[in-house]
């Protein structure tokens, strides 16, 4: 594999996680307010790290065709 994939597939893991710990944390009832802004800026740093793959995979593109 290389470090280009290896890349793609890591950020492409980090989405989920962000997303799935924002899910949690905004879902999850009975939960400090602390646990609310959590969920948010999860989801927003797995907006973050979405926008910023996408921009490396045209970029990738790019440069190896």
């Amino acid at each position: 594999m290389s470090l280009k994939h290896f890349h793609i597939a890591f950020v492409t893991v980090c989405v989920l996680f962000c997303a799935g710990l924002g899910a949690w944390c905004l879902l999850a009832e009975r939960l400090p307010g602390m646990y609310r802004t959590m969920g948010w800026i999860s989801l927003a740093g797995a907006v973050a790290m979405l926008v910023y793959g996408v921009c490396f995979y045209k970029k990738i593109r790019k440069i190896v065709h």
